[in-house]
Parts: C-alpha cells; structure tokens; sequence
C-alpha cells in the first residue's frame, strides 16, 4: 500500500530542487500535492508532470496572504490538509558576514523563517480541527555546523532548526508532529552561491572532501526523509534534527 494514500500535502517552493523531488514521491506514494512556488513556470510544470494528483499555485512564502492561499487551496480544492513542507528558501552569497547588506539580511529572515511564522498561523487552525498534521521544515546542517561565509544564512536555518523542536513540544499534546530536515550543500539553483565560488570540479572537490559518503545530497536524499517522517511509520517522532548529509555533521 501507498504509503501516503489518501494524504493531501502542501510543499513551498516544490518547482525545483529539494521541494520537487518532495513533491514527486509523495504524489508517487499516493498522496495528492500542493506545488507551491515563487516561479508559475515551474510550478505548473512539476504538477504537469505529476498528473492529476497534483495542483500548482504561486506565491512568495514571506507575504502572508500567498501563504494563506497556498493552504486555502488545499483545503478548498484537495478537502484536507494533512502535510506542510516548508521548503523555500534563500540564501546570500558565500562572503564575509559585513559584505551581507541590511536588504539582503531582511530577506533572509522573511523567506527562511517568516515564512514559516506565516504557515503556522495559517496550517495550525486546520490540523487542530482534523485532530493531527505533520510540519516539516527543511533546515540545514548549517544551523548545526555551519560553514564559513554563510553566517547570516547559517542563523536562519539555526532559528528553523530550533523553531522546529519549539513547535513540536507546543503542538505535540494536539497530535501535530513538527520535525526538521537537516540536508547538506546539493546541487540546487543555490549550488553556487553556497560554495561562492565557480562552479568547477576543483571548487566542487573541496566541499565535497568535507562530506564523509563523498558526494553531495540529492533530492531523492531529501525526499526519502520527508517520505519517512510524514508517514505513519514515525508517528512518534516528532522534534527531531534530521540530518541528510553524509556524515557532514558528525
């Protein structure tokens, strides 16, 4: 049997990367999607793709009336809303934490952390009346042990990675599950801006000697994980770091 048969998910910015390989095996696994993303392009080709389980919608996760849309869709349109993904995000460039403008700064924080502020007030009500949901946020090994040249990005997935665990503890006794995904660098439209380097075997090499398994995280990794924790074989876990990341972090 599917292994999210009859689930109905929201997962942000699922037009690419991390949210799409998401995005793909949940509706693979039986459950009916909600492909947000900034980009209307890509998010109606990942739900071309997937078929009829799947339905796109725009939106910019740090506006919080997208946001309310995203879950007014799921709820008006699939009936439920049953799974949050909140994985869109931004970083800056890798460079030294003063060269980070005040702009750039607030950005970070409204995509990578407001938004999720955002989803909580939204998603909360809605799994409170069902009487159960699962949130998952999709940290980052850089709020575990960060890297160099990211710090500010490295604090909003440090906030995510925390918030996480916050929100597990309040939300728990409604039997709403809250966890984060840890991955490490993948080769995502923000490859290059985490290495702030080119894009070369050379500058690959370097990062990737620092990951124990010897190769950089993949969507599938990611998937994988989110496929775990949003079904019932983890309905008692619930507050946990988890990292996909080869060994990066130990």
């Amino acid at each position: 049997m599917a292994q999210l048969a009859g689930k109905v998910a929201l997962i942000t910015g699922a037009g690419s990367g991390f949210g799409e390989g998401i995005a793909k095996l949940y509706a693979k696994e039986g459950a009916r999607v909600v492909i947000a993303d900034l980009n209307e392009e890509a998010a109606t080709r990942v739900a071309t793709e997937i078929g009829e389980s799947a339905v796109a919608v725009t939106g910019d996760v740090s506006k919080r009336e997208d946001v309310q849309r995203m879950v007014d869709t799921c709820t008006e349109q699939l009936g439920a809303l049953d799974i949050v993904v909140n994985n869109a995000a931004t970083t800056h460039k890798n460079q030294p934490m003063l060269d980070v403008d005040e702009e750039m700064f607030d950005r970070l924080f409204a995509v990578n952390v407001k938004s999720i502020y955002y989803m909580t007030q939204a998603v909360v009500p809605v799994m409170r009346e069902q009487g159960k949901g699962v949130i998952l946020n999709i940290g980052s090994t850089a709020g575990i042990r960060p890297r160099p040249g990211l710090s500010w990005y490295n604090a909003t997935k440090g906030a995510v990675n925390l918030l996480s665990k916050s929100m597990a503890v309040e939300l728990g006794p409604e039997n709403i599950r809250v966890n984060a995904i840890c991955p490490v660098m993948g080769v995502t439209g923000m490859f290059e801006l985490f290495m702030g380097l080119p894009d070369t075997p050379e500058n690959r090499a370097k990062f990737q000697s620092t990951i124990p398994l010897g190769r950089f995280c993949t969507p599938a990794d990611v998937a994988a994980a989110a496929l775990f924790l949003a079904s019932d074989a983890a309905e008692f876990i619930t507050g946990v770091e988890f990292p996909v990341d080869g060994g990066r972090t130990i």
